[in-house]
């Protein structure tokens, strides 16, 4: 009875801020730290770590495209060799400064339209996972168990963490539906959702229907409108049906 919270944190970028990374720290187990190409810079993250350090949160890597403009949730047409380059240089530069903090990195997971594009498309799954296997093959991989990452992974002797989504719909086929800004929702009913995912592994579609759903992490996105009430939500309505919280031991 225990669950993984996760977060894409660190998002902010010199002047312009991005959620309360503060106040919404304080209610998950597991940070995605953003690493600068869509999101984030050098001092973002530095801070984002320490924070997390404050309130013994696991840090991950959240590479993305790069593409700032478009918060990397814009597909672009790179090599499976890029793709390699960019994940070990952003995921290389989070480490150092873990590193420095005193702790260890804890897990990967890509952004936005790089996630996507790892789940749909082998050769870019194959890029994901051989960077992060040689960066550390202990770190684990935070992705959906639906999807063709997962099996590479597998292949590659990966440890991975397959994640749910709180604040973002499913279609009938179990795809993630992705927009460019997070709708409004309500926090008693993302809480009642995410408790029927863990308990029943099943979610209702946005055809109306339900569906089967494996994971053993939940993410909530900090970019939300109303993202500190809902993570307080669905943090409390896990415990409440009796799951302890917590990161997966490195």
């Amino acid at each position: 009875m225990k669950i993984d919270l996760n977060a894409d944190m660190g998002e902010s970028f010199g002047m312009y801020p991005m959620g309360d990374d503060d106040a919404f720290m304080k209610y998950i187990s597991s940070a995605n730290v953003a690493c600068g190409f869509h999101a984030g810079d050098s001092s973002v993250m530095r801070k984002t770590v320490g924070l997390a350090r404050r309130d013994g949160v696991q840090v991950g890597a959240h590479p993305g495209l790069p593409d700032l403009q478009g918060f990397g949730r814009r597909e672009m047409n790179l090599t499976a060799e890029e793709v390699y380059d960019i994940v070990v240089y952003q995921v290389g530069a989070l480490k150092a400064f873990v590193e420095v903090a005193g702790m260890k990195l804890h897990h990967v997971k890509p952004h936005g339209s790089l996630y996507g594009m790892a789940h749909r498309r082998e050769e870019m799954a194959q890029a994901v996972c051989r960077a992060v296997k040689d960066i550390d093959p202990r770190l684990y991989l935070y992705i959906m168990k639906k999807g063709l990452i997962g099996e590479v992974a597998r292949t590659m002797d990966l440890r991975c963490v397959f994640e749910l989504y709180a604040d973002l719909g499913y279609d009938a086929q179990g795809n993630l539906v992705i927009t460019r800004h997070h709708e409004v929702q309500t926090a008693s009913e993302v809480a009642v959702r995410v408790v029927r995912m863990v308990k029943e592994g099943q979610v209702r579609t946005t055809n109306g229907g339900d569906i089967a759903i494996e994971g053993n992490s939940v993410c909530v996105h900090s970019d939300t409108p109303g993202s500190i009430e809902i993570v307080r939500a669905v943090r409390q309505g896990l415990e409440e049906a009796g799951f302890q919280v917590g990161s997966p031991i490195l």
